[in-house]
């Protein structure tokens, strides 16, 4: 232990002691930061993306004979800063806290006319060593290599306390319950972000507790109910909070951070009661393996377009306000698509939060992995999943397909045939419409590949020709990639999926392109809206398709509009369907008026498909 003996007023033996006893105070917890430091432990953060190093602390300190200053300290400093000019910064702030609290003591006393005795040793002094060598007239920058290599070699000293330094230690810069717990629905963070750990390393431990009588927070009792990343909350934990602890570890596990409590700012709520998904779900208990796949196509409804005024007032106001809450509906929403145990999963209209807080990290945990394609400027798009264990991800692709027919090769016969009506052509471009398409391998049989190919068409009443012309380009795509991967892995068994939400019904000519491989150039929808309409443009796709779940008499059910516009098609000469999950009942879906609604958390209903690899 290094012993600072000209720094300070104490004797040796009484600094030891100091360090000894401060050495034996772990952790605390802060109420208003709720970030537990280790007291006797001085915290350096950099990202080496960032030209910021980061400094918290906790520092305690009898400043009165009745009075104690205990507080956590964080400085954001740059790299490029003298450490003296850094040190010098910590000292004036810890300073003035002594200082203040010091004064208020004495004033009060003097109010009480109560004799005042002044503290002793209350200037305060930081500095910095390495081995017993004051550090001075040096950058950050200049200490962060010796940080990384000699971490146990540094020292702080504030007034007469010693800190053991520790750099780039495991680390939690956020941690938030979500704003709605539900009995019988699973329980994850709706926000972590973790420094130099991730979620399998870290330890997570889960508390229930009742607000006492005095409704005062600290006051609770917490009693353990499970450790892990996610909760399965209970019906018999309905009206107490939840609180969460998190440590943060490093990789390999020889590293702890700082831990962390986030506590619930609602209780624990009763469910909806039975939701028609957990019906569909008892069809899909099992998982698959060999040659069958169980492939589901889901548009989620985005948060962006569903609690807006908008949304709320106009779109959905038959929804009860609570149902349309992010929050409420990912319960939901996380229940169902992990009931249906797919290999793929084609999610339509994932808000970008979603996919990075909450389907990324909760659906990893069931050992599924995605990709995820913005549709332009929004903040959703489209979202593929595929069960790690079954599948490896070789290649994906995410395109506006506006964007991509001016300038790709395969595109420019059909392109060139558009030309003569510039204001087709623009609102064509225009459009944020992402096609994705991804290429899978299957793990079990390493010889069969996989195009599953993802969209969401666009949406307007007088657009069947656009949304026809998107599709037919989408298809010119699909079988260039399909070329590509053939020379690329030299391989003739690439097969192909498409599903998405294509905005249309089966009478219009994207179910007919898909299915009987030709439009011809009279077909009605070309003229959906008469000042561009599609003149001499027929449309041909050279696979042998058919839709998985057949025609469902509804895939979209609001007040406004009930029809079949969600579609798995596959190659009728690579799979055949072994079954297809039943559609909720019309009575179902209308008993809240219509969807979504406190037990659908989407305007659309999943639909979902088991098919058999043909040899």
């Amino acid at each position: 232990m290094l012993i600072f003996s000209h720094l300070v007023k104490r004797s040796n033996k009484n600094l030891i002691e100091s360090i000894l006893k401060v050495s034996s105070c772990q952790f605390y917890n802060f109420a208003n930061k709720n970030k537990v430091l280790d007291m006797n432990q001085v915290y350096f953060k950099h990202d080496k993306a960032d030209a910021k190093m980061l400094i918290s602390f906790r520092y305690v300190k009898q400043v009165t004979e009745t009075k104690i200053l205990d507080r956590n300290f964080n400085f954001v400093r740059s790299i490029n800063e003298s450490v003296d000019v850094a040190l010098n910064r910590i000292r004036s702030n810890l300073q003035k806290e002594v200082t203040v609290k010091s004064k208020k003591k004495n004033k009060k006393n003097i109010a009480e006319q109560q004799e005042v005795k002044e503290p002793e040793d209350l200037q305060v002094t930081v500095k910095l060593f390495l081995n017993e060598e004051e550090v001075t007239e040096k950058t950050f920058e200049d200490l962060i290599p010796q940080f990384e290599e000699n971490e146990d070699q540094f020292r702080m000293l504030i007034l007469d306390d010693v800190f053991k330094l520790k750099f780039n230690n495991p680390w939690v810069n956020n941690l938030t319950l979500p704003n709605s717990i539900l009995a019988n629905f699973y329980l994850y963070p709706s926000k972590l972000e973790l420094d130099f750990s991730d979620r399998h390393s870290s330890e997570f431990i889960w508390y229930k507790g009742k607000m006492p009588k005095s409704n005062r927070e600290n006051e609770i009792e917490w009693e353990e109910i499970g450790r892990g990343y996610s909760l399965l909350v209970k019906n018999e934990e309905i009206g107490y909070k939840i609180k969460l602890k998190v440590t943060p570890k490093s990789l390999d596990q020889l590293k702890t951070g700082p831990e962390v409590e986030a506590i619930s700012k609602c209780e624990i709520q009763a469910g909806p009661g039975f939701c028609p998904f957990e019906e569909r779900n008892l069809y899909t208990t099992e998982k698959l393996s060999g040659n069958a796949i169980r492939i589901t196509s889901y548009n989620i409804l985005a948060d962006y377009y569903a609690d807006t005024e908008d949304g709320r007032q106009k779109l959905f106001n038959y929804c009860a306000q609570y149902a349309i809450d992010i929050d409420y509906r990912k319960q939901l929403l996380i229940k169902e698509i992990i009931g249906y145990n797919s290999d793929i999963l084609c999610m339509q209209e994932v808000d970008f939060k979603v996919f990075d807080l909450d389907f990324i990290p909760f659906l990893g945990e069931q050992n599924m992995n995605g990709v995820h394609n913005k549709k332009g400027t929004t903040p959703e798009g489209l979202s593929t999943f595929y069960r790690t264990d079954r599948f490896e991800l070789i290649e994906n692709y995410g395109m506006n397909i506006g964007d991509t027919v001016k300038s790709h090769p395969a595109c420019q016969d059909l392109f060139s045939k558009l030309q003569y009506n510039q204001q087709l052509v623009t609102r064509f471009t225009d459009l944020a419409t992402t096609l994705q398409i991804v290429l899978l391998k299957l793990k079990e049989f390493p010889n069969k590949y996989f195009i599953v190919a993802n969209t969401h068409l666009y949406f307007h009443p007088d657009a069947d020709h656009i949304r026809l012309l998107q599709i037919g380009f989408s298809m010119i795509l699909v079988e260039d990639y399909m070329k590509k991967f053939k020379e690329k892995y030299v391989t003739e068994n690439i097969s192909l999926l498409f599903c998405g939400d294509f905005n249309s019904v089966p009478e219009c000519g994207i179910y007919k392109l898909m299915t009987e491989g030709y439009v011809p150039e009279n077909f009605i929808d070309w003229s959906s809206k008469q000042e561009e309409a599609v003149k001499n443009v027929e449309l041909n796709q050279p696979y042998k398709i058919k839709s998985a779940c057949g025609t469902p008499k509804f895939t979209n059910y609001t007040v406004g509009f009930q029809d079949c516009l969600d579609y798995i098609f596959y190659q009728t000469d690579k799979f055949c369907v072994t079954k297809v999950v039943e559609m909720p009942s019309e009575e179902d879906l209308s008993l809240h008026n219509a969807i979504p609604s406190v037990v659908f958390p989407s305007d659309h209903i999943a639909i979902i498909a088991e098919l058999d690899i043909i040899p």
